[in-house]
């Protein structure tokens, strides 16, 4: 009764416990005894409630012979109103799952290789394996090499001794033991341990009248210094990887498309942390979507290259400031005849890749990342971060991933191309667009013209220029 209780106070409550009444019956069945019979207290109550009459609908399909019954016990307006709501559940659209990434944002590639028989091809590369190992696995077999390799030397040195006898007579006069003061495996260990790092204390030391103990010397020495030179080696070029001079490297969060010269271009942005920069810097990016070719064959991660300046030289960068990179968005672009309506329903993830060389070092370093379908943001711009103070230019870092809305058309690149072919100016060149646009497509204050000028963005100067080209081209007959 306390369902009936709060109902008096409030329709609300009401509604609330039958939605949950019936969110419960849907997802098991094995509750709808209990959910049920809550629904009926609640029901019970309404009809004593004083001013509850009408407030509660029960659960259409709830599983059960008695929901259909409890339906048709409602008054009329209150039964349709049920079923109403759920045939609409039964019609909605299904959610968009989001796409698995290929290429994270931090730029680590999100595969997998399982079910690798040839194993052995991994020890074809030992220096490889041992550098791309993660840092505690490689401490771990920096240590373990070198306490095994001790503790194998320190037993020959312990057999040598135990064969020629000095474990028992080396306290008799004239006896001349192999290793002076090695009585023990312990001392043998302690001994491999000063000849392979040349501790040399002068406690323990070999003798000349032991051949084969200066041939084992011998041996251990060189093998040391092997070990030496492979393990440290590992880890100097693990500490020196170019791929961690990547993490200064950044990546705006999102990928924009808007208006440059008349045309449709995808931009995004990137920038350098750093004081010493990237030497010979070069960006590309690939298009990564599913395709089924025209024999049936389904392709569920095909890469296609997008165009960002590879003709005009544009990919080569100079990235002392961050740089808006574009593509523009024309007959040979993947996105040539997509519009914004068809955009959103597009599934596809752009991975851009910065290669250079480190100017400290002289590495190759790349820099990965990629921005998903619903990442690629239309009609936006990115904020300018770059600003003349006394002597210098400042970035601001903190607007860096800022961008703000600007008049953007929500038709195609292709459309754009064919409106502008048919001569009409600019200034009064309307919207072709085949699906009405989202909210933010275009600014409430400039629908008429989707290439005005952004007055808060843009310079003086170059508002009067375009002001003027316009003015010439209503002049001319």
């Amino acid at each position: 009764m306390l369902c009936a209780t709060v109902g008096g106070r409030s329709q609300k409550w009401c509604r609330l416990v039958w939605t949950l009444c019936a969110t419960v019956g849907r997802q098991s069945q094995r509750w709808w005894g209990l959910v049920w019979t809550l629904c009926a207290t609640v029901v019970v109550g309404a009809r004593s409630g004083a001013g509850w009459s009408g407030c509660c609908v029960p659960p259409f399909r709830c599983g059960a012979r008695e929901g259909a019954d409890w339906v048709k016990k409602l008054p009329k307006h209150l039964r349709e109103a049920q079923i109403s709501t759920e045939r609409t559940h039964l019609i909605a659209d299904p959610v968009k799952k989001p796409r698995q990434r290929y290429v994270q944002k931090d730029g680590k590639c999100n595969v997998h290789h399982g079910n690798v028989q040839e194993t052995y091809r991994y020890l074809s590369d030992l220096f490889t394996t041992l550098v791309d190992l993660r840092w505690r696995l490689s401490l771990f077999i920096f240590t373990l090499v070198y306490v095994v390799n001790w503790l194998f030397f320190g037993l020959l040195w312990y057999i040598i001794a135990l064969i020629r006898g000095d474990l028992w007579h080396s306290d008799e006069d004239g006896w001349t033991p192999c290793v002076e003061n090695l009585n023990s495996f312990v001392s043998a260990f302690l001994f491999s341990i000063e000849t392979e790092t040349t501790i040399g204390y002068g406690y323990r030391v070999i003798t000349e009248k032991c051949p084969e103990g200066i041939i084992l010397l011998l041996i251990q020495a060189i093998l040391g210094s092997i070990v030496n030179a492979m393990m440290v080696g590992c880890m100097f070029v693990k500490i020196s990887q170019p791929k961690n001079r990547a993490e200064t490297l950044m990546f705006s969060h999102k990928a924009v498309i808007s208006v440059r010269d008349n045309k449709l271009c995808l931009m995004f942005r990137v920038g350098d942390l750093r004081n010493s920069h990237i030497v010979e810097a070069s960006i590309r990016a690939k298009l990564i979507r599913s395709q089924q070719t025209k024999e049936g064959e389904f392709i569920p991660l095909n890469q296609t290259d997008i165009n960002i300046g590879f003709d005009t030289g544009d990919d080569r960068l100079f990235l002392v400031s961050p740089l808006i990179i574009s593509h523009e968005i024309n007959e040979k672009s993947p996105f040539w005849e997509l519009s914004q309506a068809q955009m959103d329903k597009e599934e596809f993830e752009i991975v851009v890749i910065l290669e250079g060389m480190v100017e400290a070092t002289g590495m190759t370093c790349q820099a990965r990342s990629s921005y998903l379908d619903k990442e690629v943001l239309w009609g936006y711009r990115f904020t300018p971060v770059l600003s003349l103070e006394k002597g210098f230019y400042e970035v601001d870092y903190n607007s860096f991933h800022d961008i703000y809305k600007t008049n953007t058309p929500s038709c195609s690149a292709k459309e754009l191309a064919a409106t502008l072919r048919e001569g009409q100016l600019l200034p009064t060149l309307s919207l072709q667009m085949s699906e009405p646009p989202k909210p933010y497509a275009l600014d409430p204050l400039s629908t008429l013209n989707p290439f005005t000028k952004d007055v808060d963005k843009e310079e003086e100067g170059e508002r009067e220029e375009t002001n003027g080209s316009a003015a010439a081209l209503q002049d001319q007959p």
